[in-house]
């Protein structure tokens, strides 16, 4: 019905295939982008935002059976040894936990509309995959912030132990 197999990402089985389908029917045409999809299930992050300041980042109140059903399985990350798990973990690991089950869900809703509107196949690239990724980006950023204060990041080589 929906040309792609939706329990192909990680997290998401038959019954929450199912659920969210079942909500947001197959035609994704009411929905011109990603932005406006998720802020129908109510995934999105709020943005109150008054002379400048950020006042609150708290997501809107919707009583959403496809938004339940994606935080359940956003919910169920936590041990799953894929990209999305470990993408859930740091989350986990930065903010409290229902604010990352949130998160992690909004990632969710961005995977189906992607798929159910371009009709591709969802690929994992793998946990070890995602920590090289987080790896880099965050060397990226030290070797930059390291140039801002006028100074120069040297790799040193691995300690070898004595046997």
């Amino acid at each position: 019905m929906c040309r792609v197999d939706l329990t192909r990402i990680d997290g998401i089985d038959v019954t929450t295939a199912l659920a969210v389908v079942s909500e947001i029917g197959a035609d994704m045409s009411r929905f011109p982008t990603v932005k406006p999809f998720t802020s129908w299930l109510g995934l999105c992050p709020g943005t109150k935002i008054t002379g400048g300041k950020v006042m609150s980042g708290k997501t809107k109140r919707v009583v959403n059976r496809a938004a339940q059903a994606l935080r359940l399985a956003a919910a169920a990350l936590r041990s799953s040894k894929s990209t999305l798990g470990a993408c859930f973990r740091r989350m986990c690991s930065r903010m409290d936990k229902p604010k990352a089950v949130t998160a992690a869900a909004h990632k969710l809703a961005r995977l189906v509309y992607t798929m159910l509107t371009k009709g591709e196949e969802y690929t994992d690239q793998g946990q070890d995959y995602y920590e090289e990724r987080y790896r880099e980006r965050v060397l990226r950023a030290l070797s930059q912030r390291a140039a801002k204060l006028g100074m120069q990041m040297v790799p040193i080589a691995p300690i070898q132990q004595s046997a």
